[in-house]
C-alpha cells in the first residue's frame, strides 16, 4: 500500500500531468476522433457522454461513451480539479461493478485490453429512469439540503416528535447524528433543478417509474447494498449510504447506469479493529464527497493548491482501503489516455 508521505509525493509529482487535458468536446472538435464527429455531447458535472445516432455496435445497440474528468462538485458548484480523481473513481466503480453488476443489471460492455484505470466508460445508451436511487443505512451528518439529517434538524427546531422522509416514519427520540438507522432506508431523490427526496408514491403518480419499475430497483439495490457492506467487513470499512440511477436497455430490461458505489456517490465510515466507528475532531473518518463539503466557507468558493491536494489524498487513501490493494496509476497525459481509449472501445464495438 501507498503510505500517506507516498500518497502526498505521488500527488504533488505527476498530479499536474495526469490532470491537464482538453475536454472531449475539443478532442472532438480538433479531429483527433474522427468516428465520433457529429456526435452530441452531454456535459455534466464530473463526466461528459458522447452519443449519436450512428453511435451504434454491429447488432444495433446504441452506445453512449462515458468520459470521467477530475472536477469535483458541492452544493452544485465546481469546485475546481482533484488530481487523479478519474482514476480513483474508474478503479472504484470498476471493483464495484464486478461485485453486484449480476444484481442491478449491466449497461457497460466488456473490451478487451481496457485498464480498469480507464476514464472513458463504455455502455449502452439508456433509456433513463429520472430518479435517484437514494438508499441510507445511517443518519450521516450533512450539508446537503436533501440528506435526512437536514430534515431531522429542521424537525427538531419545530419541536416535532417524528419525521416523514422518504416515506418512511422515524421517531426523533430514536435518532442522533450519525446514527445507525433500525433498517435500510429507500429515499428516492426527483432529478430536478432543485432536487428533492420524494415519497416512492410520488415517483409512480407523476409518472416517473411505475410500480413495478420501482419495487425492482428498491429490492435489488438493497440486495446489492447487503453485499457490498458484508464484503467491507473485512476491511474494517462501513458502507453509510449510497445513490444509483438506472434506465432500460434495448432489452426492456432495468440495468444501472453510471457510477456504481464510488466516493462521490457513496459515503463509507473506517472502523477500528473492534468494528467501532474511528474517529477525528469528533467525527467519523469519511472516506466521501463529504469531506470535501466540510472545507467549504462559501457558496462561490474554489479549492486552492493546498485543498485539491488534500483531497486527492483522502480519494486515494480511500481506494486503498475499500480494494485493499495499492493505487497503481498511469501517469500519462490525460489526452493520450482517453484518445487511446476511445479508439481501443471504437474499433471493438463498430
Amino acid at each position: 500500500m501507498l503510505d500517506k508521505r507516498q500518497i502526498r509525493e505521488l500527488v504533488e509529482e505527476f498530479g499536474p500531468q495526469v490532470s491537464k487535458g482538453r475536454s472531449i468536446e475539443e478532442i472532438i472538435l480538433h479531429g483527433e476522433l474522427p468516428r465520433l464527429k457529429n456526435c452530441v455531447v452531454q456535459k455534466g458535472k464530473v463526466s461528459d457522454s458522447v452519443f449519436g445516432e450512428h453511435l451504434v455496435t454491429r447488432l444495433g445497440v446504441p452506445i453512449r461513451l462515458m468520459f470521467r474528468n477530475n472536477r469535483i462538485s458541492t452544493h452544485d458548484v465546481n469546485r475546481g480539479v482533484i488530481p487523479f480523481k478519474d482514476q480513483v473513481l474508474a478503479l472504484n466503480h470498476d471493483a464495484m461493478l464486478k461485485l453486484v453488476g449480476p444484481i442491478l443489471g449491466n449497461s457497460q460492455f466488456k473490451i478487451d485490453g481496457l485498464k480498469p484505470t480507464s476514464t472513458v466508460i463504455p455502455a449502452e445508451n439508456l433509456n433513463l429512469i429520472p430518479f435517484e436511487n437514494v438508499l441510507r443505512a445511517f443518519m450521516a451528518e450533512s450539508t446537503t439540503s436533501t440528506s435526512l439529517y437536514q430534515s431531522y434538524v429542521d424537525a427538531k427546531k419545530k419541536g416535532d416528535d417524528s419525521l416523514e422522509f422518504g416515506g418512511h416514519s422515524l421517531k426523533l427520540s430514536e435518532l442522533t447524528p450519525n446514527c445507525a438507522l433500525p433498517y435500510v432506508i429507500d429515499t428516492p431523490s426527483t432529478k430536478e433543478e432543485e432536487d428533492r427526496t420524494v415519497d416512492p408514491h410520488y415517483l409512480i403518480s407523476a409518472e416517473v417509474c411505475n410500480k413495478d419499475q420501482y419495487q425492482q430497483i428498491r429490492n435489488s439495490s438493497i440486495m446489492a447494498f447487503g453485499v457490498v457492506s458484508q464484503a467491507l467487513k473485512n476491511r474494517n470499512m462501513v458502507l453509510v449510504d449510497t445513490k444509483t440511477e438506472h434506465g432500460i436497455n434495448s432489452q426492456g430490461a432495468i440495468t444501472v447506469a453510471d457510477e456504481l458505489y464510488t466516493m462521490d456517490s457513496s459515503r463509507y465510515w473506517q472502523l477500528d479493529d473492534n468494528g467501532g466507528l474511528v474517529e477525528r475532531d469528533g467525527k467519523p473518518v469519511s472516506f466521501s464527497k463529504e469531506f470535501a463539503r466540510e472545507m467549504i466557507i462559501n457558496r462561490a468558493q474554489k479549492f486552492d493548491g493546498a485543498q485539491t491536494r488534500e483531497i486527492a489524498g483522502r480519494y486515494i487513501e480511500g481506494l486503498q482501503h475499500l480494494l485493499d490493494e495499492p493505487f497503481e496509476p498511469d501517469l500519462r497525459d490525460r489526452d493520450e489516455r482517453v484518445i487511446e481509449s476511445t479508439n481501443l472501445i471504437l474499433d471493438e464495438l463498430l
